[in-house]
């Protein structure tokens, strides 16, 4: 078996924001397996400034993956505990290369069958008549679930923005999460879950930053509205680490991101004990290419969850890879095309 990895800037084709900057492009990394004449490819989704293994040498360990890799999944996958992103590549590059067709990682109805997932409509962070254009556009391509990213521009423009799709829809017409990626202060957050649970809000992710398990606990028992963790979960591995922050701080929901936490394997634990505590969840890609959210999206249909996920990201870039994966009327679709596996192997394995 022969290993080599490569790099690709995906650029957005409109700059989007969050409470933590504005991103114009993003950086992933590619693992490629060949053996016999079968190629397996698997995503690194490196998130810069949010990854555990945003780290000098991440480069490096790709390099040693690659060298060490008739060492195999499982002994591989014991030294990269550092590197969740690389261990959700290799997860994918082996299974893909054990797979007959390389791309159809888990078959089900969603591949094979025209069944779709249901996913949300994100809107990015910018000023009011930004975030109403998005609104706009994504209700008119029928989603019926809507993600605003909010925390900052001035929480009095977000709440107008919020107010005027209730004024037009209903919480049965439209389901409204939002994400504030971390931006109120522990002192500010409930005030601000009092006002948003006016709009009946399904949930906000991460109303304050990750590692304030005390805080996140009282924020959690006391809150008008459903909290799901998110930034939260990235860098504990541990499965008994796990465990505590879940019964320490009791959220309503936990957001899965597989390119953060480790792949499906450690995704899986984290689902797992949420089940344990009664305790709900969602799959999110994080800005991969269409290869990473075409593993993301295949598994997600397998956990056979019927509320909407956060895989509609594919779209966002002027230079993803052709794929399947197309989005409608608020649904992910696996459209089957004759020519896109032979332009990602050519791209990327020859």
């Amino acid at each position: 078996m022969k290993a080599t990895y490569k790099r690709h800037l995906l650029n957005f084709k409109t700059p989007s924001g969050t409470s933590r900057g504005v991103m114009t492009e993003k950086e992933t990394w590619f693992l490629v397996l060949s053996h016999d004449g079968s190629y397996g490819i698997g995503e690194c989704g490196l998130l810069r400034g949010l990854s555990i293994d945003d780290v000098e040498g991440y480069e490096a360990k790709l390099a040693w993956v690659c060298k060490n890799v008739d060492l195999g999944l499982e002994k591989l996958w014991e030294e990269l505990t550092e590197f969740p992103s690389i261990q959700f590549g290799l997860e994918q590059a082996f299974i893909s290369l054990q797979s007959t067709d390389s791309f159809e990682l888990f078959p089900s109805a969603f591949t094979k069958s025209d069944i779709p997932i249901a996913i949300n409509g994100l809107i990015w962070m910018g000023d009011k008549e930004f975030m109403l254009s998005q609104l706009e556009q994504k209700l008119e391509e029928g989603f019926h679930c809507i993600k605003m990213k909010i925390g900052a521009i001035d929480f009095k423009s977000e709440l107008s923005i919020l107010r005027s799709i209730r004024e037009k829809f209903s919480p049965s017409e439209i389901e409204l999460r939002v994400d504030a990626n971390g931006a109120f202060s522990a002192s500010e957050a409930l005030d601000k879950l009092k006002v948003l649970a006016k709009f009946d809000i399904h949930s906000i992710e991460q109303p304050i930053k990750a590692g304030q398990w005390e805080a996140m606990q009282r924020l959690c028992a006391e809150t008008p509205l459903p909290i799901a963790l998110d930034e939260e979960l990235i860098g504990i591995s541990d499965v008994t680490k796990k465990e505590e922050l879940l019964q320490t701080v009791r959220p309503q929901y936990i957001i899965l991101k597989p390119s953060l936490i480790g792949g499906f394997r450690k995704s899986k634990e984290w689902i797992d004990l949420a089940n344990k505590y009664r305790i709900g969840w969602w799959i999110t890609s994080a800005l991969e290419s269409n290869i990473g959210l075409n593993a993301i999206a295949q598994w997600t249909f397998s956990l056979q969850t019927k509320m909407p996920q956060g895989l509609g990201t594919g779209s966002l870039f002027t230079n993803n890879f052709e794929s399947p994966l197309e989005v409608s009327e608020g649904n992910l679709f696996y459209k089957q095309n004759k020519n896109w596996q032979k332009n990602l192997i050519h791209n990327l394995c020859i």
